[in-house]
């Protein structure tokens, strides 16, 4: 009796998100694409009238040379630019309170944030500590905490997989505690967003994989979930048939300068959709592990994803029918059981073509409680899933992502 209360609270506080969520107009990055589109950041910054940024970037990009004409187009703008490349996978409270102080030390007035994940999520926590001082970094977790607007802040992806280009959110991790959480707010969303292929080009196959399956994820549970709109739907289903058609391609060969522009737009659609739809339970139970044993977190994702999915069940079952329908892996008058099945096999099929390990290797019986209980913690009610999950419930999911000796 008492379950059943709490997840008709649930219910009722997921239906009041939506409402609240399409009363709410979202900022759109300004969108730019395409081959060597990073050198057109330099002449937008002066248009802007910026005159000093601060580069956060990934140290594989900094070390790759692709980014020194970009450099030295800032220098032709006369805008003084600084450095960070210390930011590290999943970035911490310490990290990104480095990264303010060199902002602050040369009194930039923008960020630019070219890498993966890690380095766009950092970028916009520090520019939210930059613009709100009097609030530290745990008094901005959970939703629409950064009181002041943030200064310009621009994002360029080198991986095809978190979408935080085009998101409210950033993930921080908490180094006492070890755990993830979210600092989400409409603030947090670049003014511009650069998708230029050519930095993708040396992503290793590894994690090529690990970031698109990344996008994919993040386009099934915008697309499964209840709070979808038709916006978010049309953006999911694109998102996911450009991933089923070019993820595997890039895996291959990491040159394919088409299919890395695919993969891009891919992760940017999966990434507004989500940002307005939401996740589940993939990514309550990928920030739980990711936070206490460092798993990366698109990893931790693809691993988890057709298990969550086997959980929800029929409760999912026409959603990913429609997903199946429309990325070629079947027909529309097909069963809606029979197509759910296949794209999860799926699923699984392109997970063991790209050396994606059935489990997570470092997951540990003892942690299986705590696990649970941050994953259901964050995902209830939050998150507007299929089919709400139990503690108990979400043990015995957990439990099944072991690697079996």
């Amino acid at each position: 009796m008492i379950w059943t209360l709490k997840k008709a609270y649930y219910r009722t506080v997921q239906v009041a998100m939506k409402a609240g969520t399409n009363i709410i107009k979202f900022k759109e990055p300004k969108l730019i694409s395409g081959a060597g589109s990073v050198n057109k950041l330099p002449d937008i910054m002066k248009e802007q009238n910026i005159d000093r940024v601060l580069v956060i970037a990934s140290g594989t990009i900094m070390k790759s040379g692709l980014l020194d004409n970009f450099f030295k187009k800032l220098k032709e703008n006369n805008i003084f630019y600084e450095t960070y490349s210390r930011v590290k996978p999943n970035p911490s409270i310490e990290n990104i309170e480095e990264c303010l102080k060199v902002y602050k030390d040369s009194k930039c007035n923008a960020i630019a944030a070219i890498g993966g994940g890690s380095p766009i999520d950092c970028a916009k926590v520090v520019a939210a500590r930059a613009a709100n001082s009097n609030l530290q970094i745990k008094d901005l977790r959970g939703f629409l905490k950064v009181k002041k607007p943030i200064k310009p802040l621009f994002a360029v992806p080198t991986t095809a997989g978190s979408g935080s280009e085009a998101t409210v959110a950033a993930v921080v991790t908490d180094s006492e505690t070890h755990e993830k959480y979210a600092i989400a707010d409409f603030k947090l969303v670049p003014d511009f967003s650069i998708l230029d292929p050519e930095l993708t080009v040396g992503v290793p196959p590894h994690l090529t994989a690990a970031t698109g399956m990344d996008a994919l994820t993040h386009a099934v549970e915008a697309y499964i979930g209840k709070n979808g709109t038709t916006f978010t739907n049309d953006m999911a289903l694109k998102a996911t048939k450009l991933i089923i058609d070019n993820l595997e391609k890039v895996y291959d060969d990491g040159t394919n300068i088409e299919g890395r522009n695919a993969m891009l737009l891919a992760s940017n659609y999966a990434g507004q959709a989500f940002t307005r739809a939401n996740v589940g339970y993939v990514h309550a139970i990928a920030h739980s592990i990711g936070g206490l044993y460092g798993v990366a977190h698109g990893l931790a994702n693809a691993i988890i994803l057709p298990k969550v999915l086997e959980f929800y069940g029929e409760t999912a079952y026409s959603k990913l029918a429609e997903m199946a329908a429309y990325s070629g892996i079947g027909s529309k008058s097909e069963p809606d059981r029979e197509l759910a099945l296949r794209f999860i096999e799926k699923i699984k099929a392109m997970n063991k073509n790209m050396n994606i390990p059935l489990g997570i290797k470092e997951l540990k019986d003892e942690d299986i409680p705590l696990i649970a209980k941050r994953a259901t913690k964050e995902g209830n009610p939050a998150y507007p899933v299929p089919k709400i999950i139990s503690a108990n419930e979400c043990k015995e999911l957990v439990r099944r992502l072991k690697i079996q000796e």
